[in-house]
């Protein structure tokens, strides 16, 4: 069983992809419940939602044709503490072709570097030049209070005007 339920369906315009969910995650049910992760503050900053949401609220994403999945369903914590068995690239793969979103926008270099099979430093920001089928990628800094060191809007910005224009 996954830690936390997939939020995906067909004509989403934006999928995000996390590694796995976070331990305070995983607890409440809700995707990047931690309060020091800047997720659901940002989603309202760069305007993708029009107004501010809670973690628990998370399947209203939805209305705005936002999804949500990670790349370890059955897993859970940091992402140091994440073994390779934990990680199931295909399967998400196959959900990515069943539903086909415009675009999937990877919230760290690992789980891109999961997805892609490529080393976490041989991946820029921003979007990347393999599609799959209709549905392009962006790989974002991470949002996690863990990652603040790396933390940078202005993709998260980049990905927001994109969408707008493109999804």
């Amino acid at each position: 069983m996954s830690i936390l339920p997939d939020l995906l369906e067909t004509g989403l315009r934006l999928v995000f992809c996390g590694t796995a969910a976070s331990d305070i995650s995983a607890r409440e049910g809700a995707y990047y419940a931690n309060p020091a992760n800047k997720f659901w503050r940002t989603l309202y900053d760069i305007g993708l939602i029009p107004e501010p949401l809670q973690p628990k609220q998370f399947p209203q994403l939805l209305t705005y044709r936002i999804g949500l999945t990670d790349v370890a369903k059955h897993a859970q914590g940091v992402d140091a503490m994440l073994t390779p068995s934990d990680f199931d690239a295909i399967a998400l793969h196959e959900k990515l072709l069943l539903y086909q979103p415009a675009m999937v926008a990877f919230t760290s270099k690992k789980a891109a570097s999961v997805y892609f099979a490529k080393a976490t430093g041989g991946l820029q920001y921003g979007i990347q030049p393999e599609i799959l089928g209709e549905t392009r990628f962006w790989v974002l800094p991470s949002p996690s209070g863990a990652a603040v060191r790396y933390w940078d809007i202005q993709q998260w910005h980049a990905l927001s005007a994109w969408v707008k224009e493109h999804a």
